[in-house]
């Protein structure tokens, strides 16, 4: 069905959400690459359903009652506002431990619905023109929407002229929680 957005390296993959085997491939990823002890950093905002992704994905994490930490949810949300306060307090209670980031970002039209997983950090808020600092050693991003046509990078522009479905965010939610919970089982 999304095979045509199906890339898998060594250093990353790339599937859509919707594909029947992204859970699998997904999993298969972050066995090879997580390494232990690790944590999950899961960003965004509730304020927005375009910046939800993390916290959604976070929440559906907690209730799996995991051994890692876990930081982001619905109700403590990670966000541009305490990012670098949040992960300045995980390097100091954790120094050990590996960060899987999770965020959702802005890529091409037809790459909406996409999730990537590679080595390396993510830049929040970047698709939107924030400079936020850079994190994590294996990431993880879904992509909500696409980029403005206008060009308009502001944030607030943003998030309030475009549609992004609850419905995909949840479901994209879902694809990265059955893979994380399966490669760390």
């Amino acid at each position: 069905m999304h095979e045509d957005f199906r890339t898998i390296t060594q250093d990353a993959i790339y599937i859509h959400y919707a594909e029947e085997s992204a859970p699998a491939l997904l999993s298969g990823y972050l066995k090879k690459k997580l390494e232990l002890p690790c944590l999950f950093l899961c960003i965004g905002t509730d304020k927005f359903i375009g910046d939800c992704l993390g916290p959604i994905t976070g929440t559906f994490l907690q209730k799996l009652n995991l051994s890692h930490p876990i930081y982001g949810t619905l109700e403590n949300p990670v966000h541009a506002v305490n990012l670098t306060r949040t992960v300045i307090e995980v390097k100091a209670r954790y120094p050990k431990y590996k960060i899987v980031a999770i965020d959702a970002c802005l890529g091409a039209e037809e790459g909406i619905g996409c999730i990537q997983a590679r080595e390396g950090c993510i830049q929040p808020g970047r698709g939107v023109g924030k400079k936020l600092l850079p994190v994590g050693d294996l990431s993880i991003i879904g992509i909500v929407d696409s980029f403005s046509e206008s060009g308009d990078s502001n944030y607030n522009n943003y998030f309030l002229s475009h549609n992004v479905r609850l419905s995909l965010v949840m479901k994209m939610a879902e694809v990265i929680t059955k893979s994380i919970y399966t490669a760390v089982r």
